[in-house]
This record gives C-alpha cells, structure tokens and sequence, in this order.
C-alpha cells in the first residue's frame, strides 16, 4: 500500500514520499507570490534545505531564507525573522525544520502584520482575539523531524529571552494553510533525534488520552498515534532509511498535535519551564518525564490505561503499559533521570512554579499542586 495521499483534516496535507517537489504548488495554493523560506541554524546548510530551495527558485518563487533559529526559539530570533521578512516585501512563509523552524516561521508569519507586542497573544484566555487576523500571512509547513507536529497545530511555543519562560503563542489562522509532509525529508535525522522526536509524539498522544477533557475524536486519535509509535519508532531508529516507518512516524506527530486539542498535563508543565532554563531536548524531556507522571496520575487514568493496553497489545492493563513505556525509554538510550541531561535540583523550586503557571496544567487528569509538582520535580531530576 502507497503511503501517500491528501488529507484536507486537518489542513491541506500533502503527504507522501518526494512530495516536497510540489512545494511550487504549495505555495500557488496558499497564494504567496514571494514567500521567505524560515529554519533552524543546523538545517540552513543541509542538502534538504538548499534543494527545497532550488526548487522554490525554480518554480519562480526565489529563494529568501532566514535561519538564525536557535533551538528553543526566542522573541529575539522573532524579531530578526520579521525585519528579513518586512524589508524583503515577503507576503507569506514557508516554515521548514523541526519545532524550532516551524514554530518560529509560524510566528513570523502571525506576528508580520500585527500593532502589540508577542507576548499580548499569549494563550491566555480570550487574548488572541486582540490579533488582526487578516494580517495574518499565509504559512506553509514543511516538516523535517516526526515529533512535534507544529504543522498541524494553531501555536507556537516562544521563549522569553528575559525571563526563561516557554510561552505559548495562540491564534486558529496559524494553522498553517498547507502542509507538505514527505518522510523522504526525515531520512538524514540522528539516531537521538529520531527518538526524541519520535517520544514527543508518543508523549503528545499519551496526555491527549490522559486528559480529562471531553473531546472523543482526539482521544480516538491519541490511540492510534501511540500504536503507530509503538509499532514504527523502533523500526526508524533501527534503519534511518526506512521509509514505510518514517511515512508513519510522520503521520503519528500529526495526529499526537492534532489530539493534544483535547489538552496536555504535567509532563509538558516540566518539560517546558526544564528546557527554557537547561536548553535540554523537549521531547526528550517528555520521555524523562513520562514515567513519574503516569505513576502520579494512576488512580484516575487506570481504567482508560486498562482497556488502550489491549489495543496496543500491550499485557498487564495500566501496569502493563507504564512498565512497557520505561523499557520503551531505556531501548532508546534515553536517560532515566534529567540530571543526566545537565538538569541541576537548586532550581526546582523555580521550576515547579513556572509549571504552575503554565497552560497545560489544566489538562492534568490529577491537579497540578506546588507539593505534588515539587514531587515529580525530585523524582525526575
């Protein structure tokens, strides 16, 4: 079976192996004449990148990159991205890469046409009404990693350069208009951030079903996600070139972005303020993260836990799983404690009260508390 076809939930997905040779349609379809080409500093020189390009140039649509992008991106690297964006007369955006250049180029794009400031468009209750939304540029999404699923998704999630808090940028016309997802793009990606990436989104589809917000057809799809994870992150680790298990790596962080609509929990609430203040691999982190959050969330996800395991083909119910996704970690090399990731105990104090304050406390099936974050800080690190 060809895995290839186009999706329009929930965008305009162009997905298949090679389809990134249509990026000139792409961007006939979003109605950009002179789109900016925005990634990460690490992708900028790589061979997928300048024959994106080339291809972008040779549909007549040239070939203006910007790519001081860091890892965790910041509203300095904005700000940069949108003077490239304003003083080139662009009129939309191709954002390429992982995370980093998706969220960064989705926020050019939203931010390029607007009167306040960043931060006044956090996800904060009605904020995001404050935005202009035919300012609004058009986006194309191009990624290059199977994790974060930023393609799908109507966020983004900025660094506060000042402060070392992650927020999270939120507006419905970031969702991008179109999305090309080729695996063939994936292929070059190491080992660690096969598995990283590829945790993030076993990680988004595993507080997408925790959560207990009312939303059935994300949970269905949370599901699913994790057995695509399950079934076809070992097999992409194992041979990079493998594309059936990229194609389906790449669907799983779809549908893990797609899902988490129905809310995130305390896995994120730590992963987020832990790379704002370490730099560490956010989906990394998650995995770190997963064990101490499904043990603290137990008594509330046991019976949901009981019946996926089954689905999964996983033995032992709840317990069953929660002893499955700790071997899943450890055949990754992922490490069991942050602590191995340069994550230091003196600032936990400090990181458990910006995970209070951050959105995806409110997805937690258990309520997120000082103690019992204090808790999974100390148990993690």
């Amino acid at each position: 079976m060809a895995l290839k076809n186009n999706w329009s939930y929930p965008t305009a997905i162009r997905f298949g192996a090679g389809r990134i040779s249509e990026i000139g349609e792409a961007c006939v379809a979003a109605g950009i004449k002179k789109p900016l080409l925005v990634t990460d500093k690490g992708l900028a020189p790589m061979e997928i990148t300048i024959r994106t390009l080339d291809l972008m140039d040779a549909a007549g649509f040239g070939r203006a990159m910007f790519s001081e992008v860091d890892a965790n991106p910041t509203e300095i690297n904005l700000e940069a991205g949108l003077k490239v964006y304003r003083e080139g007369g662009h009129d939309g955006v191709i954002a390429f890469g992982g995370g980093s250049g998706l969220d960064l180029g989705k926020m050019v794009a939203f931010m390029a046409g607007q009167a306040r400031g960043v931060w006044d468009y956090e996800d904060v209750g009605d904020w995001w009404t404050r935005a202009d939304a035919d300012a609004i540029a058009p986006i194309i999404a191009v990624p290059t990693t199977a994790g974060t699923g930023s393609e799908v998704g109507r966020a983004s999630v900025l660094t506060n350069s000042q402060t070392h808090v992650k927020k999270i940028i939120f507006h419905p016309k970031v969702l991008p208009t179109v999305v090309i997802c080729d695996p063939e793009l994936t292929v070059g990606m190491p080992k660690h951030i096969t598995a990283g990436t590829g945790l993030d989104a076993f990680a988004h589809c595993v507080e997408a079903f925790s959560s207990p917000h009312y939303h059935p057809m994300s949970q269905g799809i949370a599901l699913e996600g994790m057995r695509l994870v399950i079934d076809y992150l070992p097999r992409a680790y194992a041979d990079g070139s493998d594309i059936e298990a990229r194609a389906q790596m790449m669907s799983a962080a779809a549908m893990g972005a797609t899902a988490f609509q129905k809310g995130l929990g305390a896995i994120h609430a730590m992963s987020h303020p832990i790379g704002a203040v370490f730099n560490t691999h956010h989906g990394t982190t998650n995995a770190v993260c997963m064990p101490a959050v499904l043990d603290l969330n137990e008594s509330v996800i046991r019976e949901r836990f009981d019946r996926a395991a089954g689905y999964l083909r996983i033995d032992g119910g709840y317990e069953g799983f929660r002893s499955f996704v700790q071997e899943f970690n450890d055949s990754f090399a992922i490490p069991r404690k942050l602590s191995d990731m340069g994550v230091t105990a003196d600032r936990v104090d400090d990181m458990v009260a910006m995970a209070l304050e951050d959105p995806s406390c409110g997805g937690n099936p258990v309520t997120l508390t000082t103690e019992n974050l204090r808790k999974l800080f100390e148990a993690t690190v």
